[in-house]
């Protein structure tokens, strides 16, 4: 498939077109969004690793430029990067509908799986069976996560100057616990100083921008955008009143069906704060949440940990947690209605208001982000984005691979059957190009084995 140069050519004043992307059916789309919602295992590193194969490597919808202008920018926001991520590039390909169907099919599995477990953990308990498969899956996402590092660092770092990011923003959240909005503000700024600075590594293409096909683009990549334009204003006014009243709605049918001082309202507002205010990913969220909800009487710490673990072993982002407190916080202080219809409902909420922001972030953002493409200031300003979230998934590796594989925390109690399964893993996906689906697959069921002969131990 030839790829046009991935360039707008849309006049001022109106969002980029979608004339430099490659055509892609909306029914060709729906049916990867639907196939990526099942498939989506490994926490945002993973899932991020899943769709760069996908979307770059093997459909070649985007150039690893364009997939990574993205993800700096969804990197940058407030909750489920892997989930905005999904988001954006439904927008690029097919504006509004496709971002709502990307966004939407990105999480629904998830919802009804997490649902499932969430009823299953707190009605029936621990299944030996069931922790037999997640033990399998907990390997592998170890795997994925290490391999999501491997790919994007060797994309992402290709100057010494992005590796001292990298290595700092490692350093900094590792040694140091520094918040993550720091880490990404540093990083910007050193990527703009570094470009100020006239370093080759963040100096970008010399005259205009190589396209796919190899031809270049001569307009101007130095603020002056040509005919790139800005998104229309009246386009974002209209997706922001949307966004508020689809919102308000929703409070409005909370409050008339249960009261505006009910647990259900307050998670809703509770929620809706979260999603604006929990940059750095799904763990920040979780420490956000574990504080305040904990606090509230909400859930355990006991229980917090083991939504922590559904959440990793199920399809769908890593901040799903959320709707896993949800659950189980209504169930615990039903209110006059039955537990489980109490708990659904909490769920639900839960999911809705944590994730409406998300969409109106991409809806809203998306068309300014991509007129921007070409600003060399900007584009160096994410590639310092770039080098540290590199340094920030190894961070993740590292705690989750510990969490896996030494899980009484002592060199001394190494889980070896999961170590050689994360390696073999590892193994298959790096060195044979192994379909993620099928691991997965393949290390539920030998975990699943594992508990059987073990007899359930």
């Amino acid at each position: 498939m030839k790829h046009a140069c991935l360039r707008s050519s849309s006049p001022p004043d109106s969002i980029p077109s979608e004339s430099d992307l490659p055509a892609v059916s909306f029914g060709e789309a729906l049916r990867f969004w639907l196939k990526l919602g099942f498939i989506s295992f490994g926490g945002p590193a993973g899932q991020i690793a899943i769709m760069h194969r996908e979307m770059v490597e093997q459909r070649r919808w985007l150039s690893e430029d364009r997939f990574l202008h993205a993800l700096n920018y969804c990197m940058l926001l407030p909750g489920p990067e892997a989930q905005q991520l999904a988001t954006y590039v439904g927008w690029l390909l097919h504006r509004i509908p496709g971002a709502l169907v990307a966004g939407t099919l990105f999480l629904a599995p998830s919802v009804f799986v997490l649902l499932g477990l969430s009823y299953a953990y707190v009605v029936h308990g621990e299944s030996s069976m069931t922790l037999g498969v997640l033990y399998g899956f907990r390997a592998v996402v170890v795997a994925i996560v290490v391999e999501a590092v491997w790919r994007i660092g060797r994309r992402a770092i290709q100057h010494r100057a992005k590796l001292v990011i990298s290595a700092g923003a490692f350093g900094a959240i590792y040694f140091l616990q520094v918040p993550f909005p720091l880490i990404v503000g540093a990083a910007a700024l050193a990527g703009w100083l570094g470009w100020r600075l006239g370093l080759q590594a963040f100096a970008g293409p010399p005259r205009g921008i190589t396209c796919q096909n190899g031809e270049t683009d001569t307009a101007t990549s130095d603020g002056d955008h040509g005919n790139r334009g800005r998104p229309l204003l009246s386009y974002s006014v209209k997706v922001v009143a949307l966004g508020v009243v689809l919102w308000l709605v929703c409070l409005a049918l909370i409050g008339a069906g249960r009261g505006f001082d009910s647990l259900h309202a307050q998670e809703y507002w509770f929620f809706t704060k979260a999603a604006f205010v929990t940059f750095g990913g799904a763990y920040a969220v979780l420490a956000y949440v574990a504080q305040a909800a904990g606090s509230a009487g909400w859930v355990s710490e006991q229980q917090m940990v083991d939504g922590l673990a559904l959440a990793e072993t199920t399809p769908g982002p890593l901040i799903m947690v959320v709707q896993f407190v949800g659950f189980v916080a209504a169930w615990n202080h039903p209110q006059g209605l039955a537990p489980v219809d109490s708990a659904i409902l909490g769920a639900l909420i839960t999911t809705a208001a944590t994730f409406l922001p998300c969409f109106l972030f991409i809806l809203v953002g998306a068309p300014y982000i991509e007129s921007l493409r070409a600003h060399r200031g900007l584009s160096a300003a994410l590639s310092g984005v770039t080098a540290a979230v590199v340094g920030v998934v190894l961070n993740l590796a590292l705690v989750f691979g510990a969490a896996v594989l030494v899980p009484e925390g002592s060199l001394e109690h190494i889980d070896w059957l999961a170590a050689a399964l994360a390696s073999a893993a590892f193994v298959a996906l790096w060195r044979f190009g192994a379909g993620v689906v099928w691991v997965i697959v393949i290390g539920g069921l030998i975990g699943l084995l594992q508990s059987l002969l073990s007899g359930g131990r």
